[in-house]
């Protein structure tokens, strides 16, 4: 009976330890909107890069080309009732590894810039640091959100940082320098789309959360 006992009691204590290390719906609301936050802070510099982008590497800040693609960027096409249902962990999995992917192509893009103004081919500029300015803060949301996944699967490991992989694919030595340039231009235009999503997506995942605790 004693050794029973024991057991409960044990039980309890475990289970009691499992509520208190668990985060409150108010703190992961707030931990949310946070992020909500600083995806609206990141978009507005990314706004403004891409003006000072276009217009230095261009020659138009108004210069607009919606039809060109890159392989290598996540999807911004979604189904509404897909995007609605998902879990919150696919929708912070798949968040964390589009910004991971973001950020890949901006490291190529940057030090493909800083190769062009020691080899002559580009007049020295702030580009490449305010690149780099937009990848550290693609570096802290993913640090953010990789935090809410290890609050919901104690399994994941949480990468150190962010790491440009091989390159996704071979330098293309007949490309043209402006198709070159151009390529910079559909990865800030598509990374300003794709973080009006992500916003979407903190603001969802706070009413949720809203929700659990009413």
């Amino acid at each position: 009976m004693a050794l029973w006992w024991q057991a409960l009691l044990l039980l309890c204590w475990t289970l009691n330890c499992v509520r208190s290390s668990a985060p409150s719906p108010l703190v992961q609301r707030n931990k949310y909107n946070n992020s909500f936050r600083l995806t609206r802070s990141t978009r507005t510099r990314v706004q403004q890069l891409q003006k000072k982008y276009t217009e230095q590497q261009l020659g138009n800040k108004h210069f607009e080309d919606r039809g060109r693609q890159l392989r290598e960027l996540p999807s911004l096409s979604t189904d509404f009732y897909s995007w609605l249902t998902l879990t919150d962990w696919d929708r912070l999995h798949a968040a964390f590894w589009d910004m991971q992917a973001y950020w890949n192509m901006l490291e190529q893009k940057r030090k493909q810039l800083e190769r062009q103004q020691i080899g002559g081919q580009a007049l020295r500029s702030t580009l490449p640091q305010s690149i780099r300015h937009i990848q550290l803060d693609l570096r802290d949301l993913m640090s953010q959100v990789s935090n809410q996944m290890s609050y919901m699967r104690s399994s994941w490991m949480k990468p150190t940082s962010p790491t440009a992989r091989a390159p996704l694919r071979p330098e293309n030595r007949s490309q043209t320098l402006w198709d070159s340039r151009v390529e910079g231009y559909v990865i800030l235009r598509d990374l300003d789309l794709y973080l009006t999503k992500l916003a979407r997506d903190f603001l969802l995942l706070a009413s949720k959360t809203h929700m659990t605790q009413q």
